[in-house]
Order: structure tokens, then sequence, then C-alpha cells
């Protein structure tokens, strides 16, 4: 048993990579906390789509990729906004709209940078964790760290933002600073995740552990514990599914969540499906209308 545990634990790639895996469950389950709640999966999913140009540009150019990533998802943020500032169209959709544009951009430079350069980005889509290097560990225990730091010094501001963004506007608090400082926390937290999970199945570790989490427990703060300690016993087991088991990392770490999502989801004290009886207050809609077409024919 204990030789199985460290096998893995006597090769440096591996080292490195369950450090990375560590630091990116941790604050994915933090961020997407807030993600959660204020019902912004959509704008996770957008902003992971959207660091895709940056990263080839910054790679076109001989710059940081990293650099590259976060200054694309700042700039697709701010550009939801003002779309969203600008025009009657909705947050949701203006998020669709720069999205798929920013998304369709990355995927059309990156093929150009591989037509005549025989490198392969597409790691950056779905992950290669066992690939980073010492430098991207550093970057990315760098990252965490101020996305930690930043989340502790404004917890009751976010958190009075996050539950009553009017009730905050009213009682003096930076509302629009807070929202750009979310954002901000997003991107940096998605280009840390990268090398993890690639940027097309990020927005599960930003969103599963937080959901799973709030399936258990009722506070914020407890959201985020929980879901922190969720996020990296998913990255870890799916590291370690990913070695015995000849996987690919980031989709093994993804499904690992997901799995303790659907436990939670079946078996939670409160909200479980087979711990909680079907009431007739909360019986699918859809179901009710079948039955009633039933009867009636």
């Amino acid at each position: 048993m204990w030789e199985a545990f460290l096998e893995p634990l006597s090769y440096e790639f591996m080292q490195r990579s369950l450090i990375v895996a560590v630091l990116v469950g941790l604050i994915c389950a933090v961020v997407g906390s807030y993600l959660m709640v204020q019902r912004l999966a959509l704008l996770g999913d957008a902003i992971s789509h959207s660091v895709l140009p940056g990263l080839a540009v910054a790679y076109m150019i001989g710059a940081n990729i990293f650099i590259g990533a976060f200054i694309a998802g700042v700039l697709s943020t701010m550009a939801i906004a003002w779309i969203r500032s600008r025009s009657p169209i909705k947050e949701d959709a203006a998020m669709g709209i720069v999205f798929s544009a920013c998304f369709a951009l990355g995927i059309t430079l990156i093929t150009l940078i591989q037509r005549d350069n025989k490198i392969d980005l597409n790691h950056f889509l779905f992950g290669n964790i066992l690939a980073v290097s010492r430098p991207e560990v550093w970057q990315t225990a760098l990252i965490s760290a101020l996305v930690l730091v930043v989340v502790v010094l404004l917890y009751k501001e976010l958190l009075f933002y996050t539950f009553d963004p009017l009730g905050a506007q009213a009682a003096g608090l930076p509302t629009n600073l807070l929202n750009f400082g979310l954002m901000l926390l997003i991107a940096l937290t998605i280009v840390a995740s990268m090398k993890s999970v690639g940027v097309i199945l990020v927005l599960s570790l930003l969103i599963t552990p937080g959901a799973t989490a709030y399936l258990l427990v009722n506070r914020l703060h407890q959201v985020m514990i929980l879901g922190a300690g969720i996020g990296i016993v998913s990255s870890i087991s799916g590291m370690y599914l990913s070695y015995f088991f000849n996987l690919p990392s980031g989709p093994a770490i993804v499904l690992v969540v997901s799995g303790i999502f659907v436990l939670a989801l079946l078996f939670s004290p409160t909200h479980g499906v087979f711990t909680q009886p079907q009431t007739k207050s909360n019986e699918s809609m859809v179901w009710r209308e079948l039955k009633g077409l039933i009867r009636r024919h």
C-alpha cells in the first residue's frame, strides 16, 4: 500500500506535478465559490476560453505566455463589461459573444503557429501537468499565494458584494472595483490552471468543488474550506490515476471531482436524492405534466 503511494514520488516530474495539482485544486475551489454563489459559472468559462489568443500572441512574439494569457483574460472581462454597459445586451449574451470570438481567434492563431513551428500548444486546451517545469511550479505558487492573500484581505467585502450587490453599493463599498478585482482573481486562477487541466476543463475545477461543498455545508467560508479540500483530494487522486492507469492527467482530475459531486448529490444529508424523500412540492414539473397528459388520454 505505502509502496504504491510512494512510488510516484520517486520521480521529480511527479513531485512537481503533485505540487501544482494541490495549488490549483486549492485556488480554483476558493475563487470558484464566489462564481457559484453569484451564478456566474459562464463567466469562468468565458474567461478561460478568452486566454487562448493571449498565450498564442505571447508565443509568437517570444513573451511569457502566462503574462499574455492573463492580459487576454483581463481584456475579455473589460470587453464583456463594455458591451453590457453600452448596449441593451444582457451579461450572459455578452459573455457568449466574447467567449466564442476569443476562442475562435485563439484556435486560429494556434493553427497558424503550428503550421510553421512543430510545437504542440494543444496541451493548453486539455492540460499537460506532467510536463510542468520548475519555473512554472514557482509561477503557480506565486499566483496561488497572491490569490489567497487577496481573498483573505477582502473576504468580508467580497462576501457582502457576492450576496447583496445593491446593499454593498448602498453601504459605500466600491462595488465596481470589487467586481473587477474578482475578475482579476478568476483570470489569475485560470492562468495558473492552464498546464494542469487546460482552458477547456478548468471550469470543472472552478465550479464543481464549490458546488459539491454547497450540498454539504451552508456558510461561504465553509464552502471554501470544504471545496478546497475536495479540489486538493481530487487533484491528487487524478494524478495517481493518471500515473497508474496511463490516463490523461487533466481529464482524470476532472472525472474524480465530478464523481465526488455525484456522490454528494445522491447522498448529501440535507439535499441528497436518496436521503431526502421526494415530495409533491419538489417533484419535477416536467414529470407532473407528463403524468397529467397520460391521465387525460
